[in-house]
């Protein structure tokens, strides 16, 4: 683990000097902006960065705006406003001040020494389900990636009901005739503002890659859709997540408008006027008392001209190599049982109450004769639903309508916890800081040498594909490409001894496939 050690030093020490460093200075199209130099990491850091107006006032459900030209020197050196929000997920750690509606920042890491070759680029949506989550997250931090000689960047966009609230009347203004997708919008005027000034940072325009995790994956594969995004991007990395049915696919225009329309009226108001009158505070609050779990994406004819799965189909998606997964074990097999023990019985009672018409193909397919089979099985049936068959979709469809190479793995490696009982595989999430080489800037977990042999693999795997399009390199266990017409395509199960192997599970996807009807 000796290679292991110093960048464990240097990212503890990235933490403590980040304000500590020399200032350096880079000339973007809107005006001059003032860094870090951090000689002590060999990275350039500029934190915090607008690349949109404020979205607040007559701008608060609107497409995002280009940011504005400044003279002089505007300083980015801490992280800007995070999104409106709850931490709903209790996992979430903000490095940013304060919260706010005037949200729309990024972040950018880059090497001291670039040189002459433009890098490669790295653009990564955070997770959070559109309702939480920002750019300056520890687990998202781009020193590590950028240590390896790639431009890293994080994004913030807005959320819940600021940035995903469609209703008539903000159709009616708006000049595409829809709403809603104001959060996808962002990241696409991110993309934007990335082409136009990476070369800034020593960023090759031609080489960006876009990843994310959970709602960050599923805005990967809404970008990959997207006839506004698909032509800004090289290549594509997407972890646990897909905009396809059932997973925060988006919705018909009429539906979404309904769904914010009935929001409006049972908080007792008569127009997106008298909204757009009320202050982030009281927005907030009568979004918080409806209860309601963020608005749903809108097929708007915009940024979505129809269904993921009917654009990938068509071959019209982002042609590009496109690396994806999931975790071994997404979500607790409770979701599933519902409170109910995990006894044979209680097992098939829940199936057949599921799949009424199909349950004997799913017990086939999910073996249930003791409580250890029970418990795995309704892991995976959980994760399944919840939010692995979607990915899977995504995965299939773009190998067989693709020319380009497809990756697949399942990360498998349980984190140290000392939880009772120990978890029977990787959650949902575990994954981030291994894949960006941010375990030393979490110390939730007692992190063991493993961890650091897994993350170190796992971060060699992605940042060759950023480079390269293909995540093989020295020194890593070869993953081959899932072929389009192999029944039973490779998938890369990265643990503490990553290993290839042939799918063995695609068949509960491919009865999903049928069950939810996503083609």
């Amino acid at each position: 683990m000796k290679s292991v050690i110093p960048k464990l030093l240097i990212l503890l020490l990235f933490t403590v000097t980040i304000y500590a460093q020399n200032p350096i200075q880079v000339k973007i199209e809107n005006g001059i902006i003032e860094g870090i130099h951090n000689t002590d990491v060999g990275l350039d850091m500029f934190l915090g960065v607008p690349f949109a107006k404020p979205p607040v006032g007559e701008l608060r459900w609107k497409a995002p705006q280009p940011a504005e030209n400044w003279d002089g020197v505007l300083e980015t050196e801490t992280f800007g406003n995070r999104p409106v929000q709850t931490n709903v997920w209790g996992d979430m750690i903000y490095r940013s001040d304060k919260m706010s509606e005037d949200c729309l920042y990024l972040n950018v890491w880059t090497p001291i020494n670039r040189g002459d070759k433009l890098l490669p680029v790295l653009v990564y949506f955070y997770g959070g389900g559109f309702v939480a989550g920002e750019g300056s997250e520890p687990r998202y931090d781009g020193a590590s990636m950028a240590q390896k000689g790639i431009v890293t960047l994080t994004v913030n966009y807005r959320l819940n009901i600021f940035g995903f609230l469609a209703h008539p009347e903000l159709s009616a203004e708006a000049p595409y005739n829809a709403s809603g997708n104001y959060g996808l919008l962002d990241q696409n005027l991110a993309l934007i503002w990335v082409k136009a000034n990476i070369k800034a940072f020593g960023g090759d325009p031609d080489k960006i890659t876009i990843a994310g995790e959970s709602a960050g994956s599923i805005s990967v594969s809404s970008h990959m859709a997207s006839p506004l995004s698909r032509d800004l991007i090289a290549g594509a990395i997407g972890e646990s997540g897909a905009a396809i049915n059932p997973t925060h696919y988006p919705r018909t225009l009429e539906e979404a408008e309904n769904t914010g329309k009935e929001f409006v009226e049972k908080a007792g108001y008569n127009s997106i006027e008298d909204l757009r009158a009320l202050s982030t505070e009281e927005l907030f609050k009568l979004y918080n008392d409806s209860k309601r779990f963020g608005f749903p994406t809108v097929i708007d004819g915009y940024f979505f001209k129809e269904s993921l799965p009917e654009t990938f189909n068509a071959g019209k998606q982002a042609q590009v190599p496109l690396l994806l997964g999931w975790n071994s074990a997404e979500i607790t097999g409770m979701a599933f049982m519902q409170g109910a023990a995990y006894t044979t019985e209680n097992f098939i009672e829940k199936v057949e109450q599921t799949y009424p018409n199909d349950y004997k193909n799913v017990l086939k397919l999910y073996p249930h004769s003791n409580a250890k089979d029970v418990e795995i099985s309704a892991t995976e049936l959980a994760s399944d639903r919840f939010i692995v068959y979607s990915t899977w979709k995504w995965f299939d469809l773009h190998r067989k309508n693709s020319d380009q190479p497809v990756y697949r793995y399942l990360f498998s490696k349980v984190r140290p916890a000392g939880s009772n009982p120990e978890p029977i595989g990787a959650p949902h999430a575990s994954e981030i800081e291994y894949c960006m080489g941010n375990l030393p800037l979490i110390d939730v977990y007692p992190w063991t040498d493993e961890d650091y042999k897994v993350s170190e693999t796992m971060e060699n795997y992605f940042a060759n594909f950023i480079m390269t399009g293909n995540p093989n390199g020295t020194g890593l266990t070869k993953w081959p490409v899932a072929e389009p017409n192999d029944n039973t395509p490779s998938i890369m199960v990265i643990d503490v001894d990553s290993k290839s192997t042939k799918a063995q599970n695609d068949t509960r996807f491919e009865f999903h496939d049928d069950f939810y009807q996503s083609n």
